[in-house]
This record gives C-alpha cells, sequence and structure tokens, in this order.
C-alpha cells in the first residue's frame, strides 16, 4: 500500500468512525451539546483537572478552551477558580450537577458502544475490540512529539529519574550513576550538546542525550535513550535514535558513538537494526558490555526534523 492508499484508508476509517459514533450530531447523546463540550466534562473527571493539563491534553488554544468552559460554566457543570496550592493557577472542577451530568454521559456512551457490538459475534466484538487497542496505541505513537529541552527542566530531570530507576531494574546487582561515566547538564547544552525529550500530550515518555567526544569534532556520543515501558512496542526508541542521529549531522558529526549493558537486549537489537556496527571499547564505562560505532556519512536515509535545532552523539548505558 503507498501513501495515498494508506491516507484514503485512514480518512474513510475516520467517516466510519464519527457517524457510527454520533460525533456528526449537532447534539452529542442527545445532550443539548457539542461532543467537544462534552469531551471537557469527561477529561475534567470527578477529581478536577488544571486548566493547564485539560489544555495541554486536548491539544487546545486558551482562548477556544477558555470559550468552552465558560459554556460550561454557564450551564452549572463546572467551576474555575485558583488552585488551592497554587494561586497562580487555574482549576476546574465538576459541580454536583456536573458530577450528575457525566453519570448520564457515561451510562449513555456506553448504551451506545453495547449497540454497536449488539449485532457482531463474539468473535467480531473480540476482533473490533483489539483492533481499537491497536489503533489507540499506534494514534499513540503518531502524536509523540521530540523536541529538545534544557538538562535541567523539570521534564528533562523526571525523564533521566526514569532512566536511572529503569537501569537499577535491569542490571544485574543495581544501578549506581555514580559508578557510571560522568554526564554532567553543561555537556548536553548548546554548544556542547542537546537534550531531548519525547512527549505524549503533558507526559515525558522518553528521552535520548548527545555530546560531543573529547576534541573530535567528527565523533559524537549518544547517551540517556530511555523509552517508557507505555510506549515500547512503538518504534520510539529507533525515533529517538534518528533524532539523535540527526542533531549529529547537524553539526557537521560523521560518527556516532555510544555503549550498552547486555543486560539491555532491546537497546542491543535496537543499535544493529538501526545500523550500528559492534567495536572494540573505546572507553572504560564501569556497566558497559557493547560497544557500538556509525558513520553517518554511509546512511542513505535522509535527515528528519525534530522540531528545532539539536544536535551530537553517543554513550552511557540506554533503554528501549
Amino acid at each position: 500500500m503507498d501513501a495515498r492508499d494508506e491516507i484514503s484508508t485512514i480518512r474513510r476509517f475516520n467517516r466510519t468512525v464519527t457517524e457510527r459514533l454520533g460525533v456528526l450530531e449537532e447534539h452529542y447523546l442527545s445532550r443539548g451539546r457539542s461532543i467537544g463540550l462534552d469531551r471537557v466534562l469527561w477529561e475534567t473527571g470527578r477529581d478536577g483537572l488544571d486548566v493547564r493539563v485539560l489544555r495541554a491534553r486536548l491539544h487546545l488554544d486558551s482562548g477556544h478552551l477558555s470559550r468552552q468552559l465558560r459554556a460550561l460554566e454557564e450551564e452549572g457543570l463546572v467551576t474555575v477558580r485558583p488552585s488551592q496550592e497554587d494561586r497562580r493557577v487555574r482549576r476546574v472542577s465538576l459541580t454536583d450537577a456536573g458530577v450528575r451530568e457525566l453519570a448520564i454521559l457515561d451510562r449513555r456512551s456506553d448504551d451506545l458502544v453495547a449497540s454497536i457490538l449488539a449485532p457482531l459475534s463474539s468473535r467480531q466484538r473480540e476482533e473490533l475490540s483489539a483492533a481499537a487497542a491497536t489503533v489507540q496505541r499506534l494514534f499513540d505513537a503518531s502524536a509523540v512529539v521530540i523536541e529538545a529541552t534544557d538538562p535541567s527542566a523539570p521534564a528533562a530531570r523526571a525523564a533521566i529519574a526514569a532512566y536511572a530507576a529503569t537501569l537499577d531494574e535491569r542490571f544485574e546487582g543495581g544501578f549506581r550513576p555514580a559508578e557510571s561515566s560522568p554526564a554532567a547538564d553543561e555537556s548536553f547544552r548548546p554548544p556542547a550538546g542537546r537534550f531531548l525529550i519525547a512527549t505524549l500530550r503533558d507526559q515525558v515518555v522518553g528521552c535520548v542525550s548527545v555530546t560531543r567526544t573529547g576534541a573530535d569534532a567528527g565523533t559524537v556520543e549518544l547517551r540517556r535513550l530511555w523509552v517508557s515501558p507505555a510506549m515500547r512496542g512503538l518504534g520510539l526508541g529507533a525515533r529517538l535514535v534518528r533524532s539523535a542521529e540527526d542533531a549529529a549531522m547537524d553539526v557537521g558529526a560523521q560518527v556516532v558513538r555510544l555503549e550498552t549493558n547486555r543486560a539491555l537486549t532491546e537497546a542491543v537489537g535496537l543499535y544493529r537494526a538501526a545500523g550500528y556496527r559492534e567495536v572494540p571499547a573505546f572507553n572504560d564505562e564501569a556497566y558497559a558490555h557493547h560497544w557500538f560505532e556509525k558513520s553517518l556519512a554511509a546512511d542513505p536515509a535522509p535527515p528528519r526534523s525534530i522540531g528545532g535545532p539539536h544536535r551530537r552523539a553517543v554513550g552511557a548505558s540506554d533503554v528501549s
């Protein structure tokens, strides 16, 4: 199937789903509101949510979301007030009427899906449910954004902590960062390097960092490759590696090096599949069992944009 056929198939799927789920109706689930307003109620939930988080989850600009919240406030379904923890942050909460309305929406949505499943056989229902789960995962994969950030930023710190926790779980005897090759924040800031994070909506789901290696401007080092368990098997590790390579090429590097631990079998397989060849040890990293190298000049793949100027690559234990 070529690209045009793929696009046509997805568009046809979208039309079918929107028709079957009643998205085209002026009043979704016969409750007098559009599906957009109902989605705001669903996402807010019974526990409430910070407005900035709600905006990120729904990918709405602040003006549009403000209009939606005002409409729901006028119906008496939500309140928007400063957060008790931080008065600078606005928080949206369901009123008692909003909680009751959410329960009605949940029941009617369940009934709608049940009516779709009812004509199908048991095998067909299982097939449709499995297909829906696959579609959701692939849509999530396509929504992941990879971009550069400062290594001291909260999102980067969260990714590094998750990376270290994964290594501690996977390595025989655990992982002690102090025994690994040092990695100061400055080495992952321009012009020395970059720290890239992958985010899905408002959640960090992966990272990789790149830095120069010594005085050789033509060789770079890739470090701290991590992918959230929820995103494994969706190609995010390969995307992060390609993004690191793009960053390396942007600064004129011709060679990428890295090392990894034998416990990280997925990472070893990822690097080999990406064209890295095993080479003799080029450093004394305590946790390394495999050392890899790749010549970017020999890579026929075209450069890929990663949302801004990043650059450089290779080193330390990696996860994927």
